[in-house]
């Protein structure tokens, strides 16, 4: 077995020989999924990938030789966007596809473990159907993170880490998102011109409408972003350091290899045939027959 494949967490640097090796030790391949879109006056169109994939590898190189990470998935689903220049928008149908292309490549190849390490909230129930038919219709298991949600698995850091307000605070081009970039891509944040903003719907307060990054109410309307926002920034982007994340970073990084070390060695569960009489037919939208 090739060395390299033990020590390089890069998919694309891999040859197609060292790619088996990466099989056989059994690799988890994590696959970045963003987008290309506003993040207010102070912060580029590409958060949503460089979040994501800091992250990523920020694990492969702590845990080279249980992760592969792929190349990111650059264009996600952000049609609700639109309205603020800049942003690309990959037709839901369209981006699920193109995930799921990937994720079955991975497993025909022999990769049975597959992480999609989301940047974008909006591509958050797209993601979790493709993981799910990734499951049902491949023999390889698959699961969709949110990156911030790693922040949530210790339940002491959010609260010692946390200063804006809840709900709205944290959502987007926020006191997280912009002190995360601070600490991964410092000099292309227009620090003079971060400021924060508000998500209007949020000052009815409603306990059925309101939107945060880490929670949400339980009738809240998610329409075109312009129709609530006017800057693109919805939360207290003021709050933002690049100390703060620094500690996101460390926190998101620990608890994703954290997971990889539960997730790499675990067996499969075992899928079960419970009807009395075999079925006579495949299953009749795509997923793999029982025994396949």
């Amino acid at each position: 077995m090739s060395s390299r494949a033990k020590t390089e967490y890069r998919y694309e640097k891999l040859t197609w020989p060292e790619i088996n090796d990466a099989v056989d030790l059994g690799k988890v391949c994590i696959l970045p999924c963003g987008a290309v879109e506003q993040h207010g006056h102070h912060l580029p169109l590409d958060v949503d990938l460089v979040c994501p994939g800091g992250i990523a590898r920020g694990a492969g190189q702590a845990l080279a030789e249980k992760i592969l990470v792929l190349p990111t998935i650059c264009y996600g689903y952000t049609g609700h966007v639109m309205d603020f220049p800049g942003t690309i928008n990959s037709n839901y149908t369209t981006f699920m596809e193109h995930v799921l292309d990937v994720t079955k490549s991975l497993a025909y190849h022999g990769f049975k473990k597959i992480i999609l390490l989301n940047g974008h909230g909006s591509n958050m129930p797209n993601l979790d159907l493709v993981a799910r038919r990734t499951n049902l219709e491949t023999d390889a298991e698959c699961l969709v993170i949110a990156w911030w949600n790693l922040l949530t698995v210790d339940k002491t850091f959010l609260p010692s880490w946390r200063e804006s307000k809840f709900p709205g605070g944290c959502a987007h081009a926020c006191e997280l998102e912009t002190s995360l970039y601070l600490y991964l891509d410092e000099d292309n944040v227009r620090k003079d011109k971060i400021q924060s903003d508000v998500i209007s719907f949020n000052e009815d307060q409603s306990p059925f409408n309101w939107v945060d990054l880490f929670a949400a109410g339980p009738a809240t309307v998610v329409s075109w972003t312009s129709s609530y926002s006017s800057t693109g920034v919805l939360g207290e982007a003021a709050l933002a350091t690049k100390e703060k994340g620094e500690r996101v970073y460390h926190e998101a990084v620990k608890q994703l290899c954290a997971f990889i070390n539960y997730f790499h060695p675990r067996p499969k569960d075992v899928r079960k045939e419970l009807h009395r009489k075999p079925p006579t037919m495949p299953i009749p939208w795509g997923q793999r027959s029982h025994g396949e």
